[in-house]
C-alpha cells in the first residue's frame, strides 16, 4: 500500500529548538489515526510537519503523488473570531475550493457544484444561506468539514476538533467522521485530548511526549504501559 505520508525519523522544531523528535510513522489511504499526548508534547509541530508548514531539522517527511495533486483537508483550531466570521454558510464552504481555483477572479461551476455536494453531504444543504456565526458550535463544525472536504476528500487533518462542542455535537461530531472513513473511504488523522472517546473511534493511535511513546493499532495501545499510564482512569 502507497502510504499518503510518511515520517522517517523525523525531527520538527523551531528556532534551533525541536520539540518533536525521531518520529517514524505513516498515514495511509482509509487510516483514521489519532495523535494524543499531553499539552506542550509536540503535538501542533508534528502537525505542521504533515501540512507541509514545518520543514523537518532531521529525517524525512514524504508525500503521495497523489496527495500532492488533491492536497489535505485542514481543519484547524477554532478561535473566538473565526467562530464569529460574517460571512454565509455557501461561502465558507466554497472557500475551501480556493486552492483549486487557483489565479482565477471566480469560483467555477464545477467548485459551486462541489460545495453543494458537500454541503448535502454533512446535512447543511438547508443552511446555505444562513450566517456561519448563528449556527450552533456543530453546524459551523459541520460546515467547516464540509469546507475541508471541497479541498480534498483524501486526507482530513484536524486539531483538537471537539473542543468547545456540548456532548451531544462531540457524539455526531465522531459519527460523521466515522462514516466519512469506513463508508468512504477519507484518511483521518487527528490530534484530541478526549482519549476516551478517541480509543473507541481511531484505528491507530500516534502517543506523543517530544518523542514517539507509541505508535500502532488501538487494540495493542490499550495493552501497552503508555496506554495504561496515560488512559489512568479515564475509560
Amino acid at each position: 500500500m502507497n502510504s499518503l505520508i510518511q515520517c522517517s525519523h523525523a525531527d520538527f522544531g523551531y528556532e534551533n529548538q525541536d520539540a518533536v523528535v525521531d518520529v517514524t510513522m505513516e498515514v495511509n489511504p482509509g487510516d483514521y489515526v489519532c495523535i494524543v499526548g499531553e499539552n506542550g508534547s509536540g503535538k501542533s509541530t508534528l502537525m505542521k510537519g504533515m501540512l507541509g508548514l514545518l520543514k523537518p531539522t532531521k529525517g524525512t517527511i514524504s508525500v503521495s503523488d497523489e496527495l500532492k495533486k488533491s492536497g489535505i483537508g485542514y481543519l484547524p483550531q477554532q478561535t473566538a473570531a473565526q467562530k464569529d466570521f460574517p460571512a454565509t454558510v455557501g461561502e465558507v464552504v466554497l472557500s475551501g475550493c480556493l486552492s483549486r481555483r487557483g489565479n482565477k477572479p471566480f469560483y467555477s461551476g464545477k467548485e459551486k457544484a462541489l460545495a453543494e455536494k458537500n454541503m448535502e453531504r454533512l446535512g447543511i444543504a438547508e443552511l446555505a444561506g444562513q450566517c456561519y456565526r448563528d449556527l450552533s458550535g456543530g453546524q459551523q463544525q459541520r460546515t467547516l468539514i464540509a469546507r475541508a472536504l471541497c479541498a480534498t476528500d483524501k486526507l482530513l487533518i484536524l486539531d483538537e476538533p471537539i473542543t468547545g462542542l456540548d456532548p451531544s455535537a462531540i457524539l455526531e461530531f465522531y459519527e460523521i467522521i466515522r462514516k466519512l472513513n469506513q463508508k468512504e473511504g477519507v484518511a483521518i488523522l487527528m490530534v484530541s485530548h478526549d482519549i476516551a472517546n478517541v480509543v473507541k473511534q481511531a484505528k491507530k493511535i500516534l502517543h506523543l511526549k517530544r518523542e514517539v511513546l507509541f505508535y500502532g493499532t488501538t487494540e495493542e495501545y490499550l495493552k501497552s504501559s503508555a496506554g495504561h499510564i496515560y488512559l489512568g482512569g479515564e475509560l
